[in-house]
């Protein structure tokens, strides 16, 4: 796991470098009349894909949505996809439910596009598209480059996508070839050190974030779940108000993303509310405020790319909390790399 934490600025750089593929295949799509997107993925790649769908509705102006699988492989249904986008998200391609909705959505007229790690696999096979995340082997159980793999890929296409041509704007372009470089800086930091001492102990906690964080959250609430065996909450600092605020106290970690842009700014209501109830707050975010108790830092970019960054230390505290458990987070309990739902 460390492993495949520490190859994600090459990675970065290797999907950048060949990134002509991409660009085809957002020309392609751009060409096309859509009206809405539609993302399908299951575990760590549907919290990519959650990710997709704030991309799709904020830079493209789309209405986007994750499907339910089960509502083609379990009841048969199958909804008119005729003017969306479908989008299956899946690192090896090859479950049976996934490839049932895409094959679905083709046949009823929607521009299918695969985004795995596995261009001869089944998924990709049955799309109309496919887009190679080309992030190599990836040797542990629990997810990690594959993860931003996604993400940079989801990004790459709607930025072509956004402008027609396949290529981001001129202004985007720089920004995307600073990802490899920042991703290496966050691989320097050891705050997730302190962070795995203090949750050690814990027997549950939160994760929060809003705005593109929301994926990042749900997906290091998964990596601490899947390798730690600690029960980790994900909401979206909304849906913390909501209610579950309630269970806060000072027995209750809470981890918050906290980035640049409106996002970030509306979780100041959230760490407030949290601070009032002596929650033990640890925030992750470029900058440090003055209600957390620790803190997690990371470079300061558009709000946008931060899940490409944000989520690196917080796979390294997944890995060194499990560690400091007595666990092994290579090869978690009851899990395989590849998991076959209908």
């Amino acid at each position: 796991m460390a492993t495949d934490i520490g190859e994600q600025p090459t990675t970065y750089q290797r999907i950048l470098d060949n990134a002509a593929a991409v660009r085809e295949v957002a020309r392609e799509v751009a060409r096309r009349e859509l009206r809405h997107v539609v993302l399908v993925a299951r575990g760590t790649s549907d919290h990519a894909a959650l990710y997709g769908s704030y991309l799709s509705q904020i830079r493209l102006g789309l209405p986007a949505g994750l499907a339910s699988p089960s509502v083609v492989s379990l009841y048969g249904a199958h909804p008119d996809m005729s003017q969306a986008l479908v989008i299956g998200v899946s690192q090896s391609g090859r479950s049976p439910d996934l490839v049932e909705v895409l094959d679905s959505a083709r046949r009823s007229g929607a521009t299918t596009l695969a985004l795995t790690n596995a261009p001869d696999s089944e998924l990709a096979r049955v799309a109309e598209l496919h887009v190679d995340i080309l992030a190599g082997p990836e040797r542990a159980v629990a997810a990690t480059k594959t993860y931003t793999a996604e993400l940079l890929s989801l990004l790459l296409v709607v930025e072509g996508i956004r402008t027609g041509t396949g290529a981001p704007e001129p202004d985007v372009a720089p920004e995307l070839d600073r990802l490899p470089e920042l991703a290496a800086q966050t691989l320097v930091g050891r705050d997730h050190e302190e962070v795995a001492a203090r949750l050690r102990y814990a027997n549950q906690l939160v994760v929060t974030g809003r705005g593109y964080a929301y994926a990042t959250a749900r997906e290091a609430s998964l990596k601490i779940i899947e390798t730690s065996y600690l029960s980790a909450l994900a909401y979206s600092g909304a849906d913390l108000l909501h209610g579950p605020v309630a269970m806060a106290d000072r027995e209750m970690p809470v981890l918050a993303i906290v980035g640049d842009g409106p996002g970030g700014a509306a979780m100041a209501e959230v760490i407030e509310r949290l601070r009032t109830l002596h929650a033990d707050v640890v925030t992750v975010g470029p900058a440090r405020t003055a209600a957390e108790q620790a803190h997690i830092g990371v470079p300061a970019v558009d709000e946008r790319y931060s899940p490409l960054l944000d989520i690196i230390p917080l796979q390294r505290l997944a890995l060194t909390l499990a560690l400091a458990r007595g666990e092994d987070p290579d090869s978690p309990r009851g899990l395989s790399k590849v998991t076959h739902t209908r």
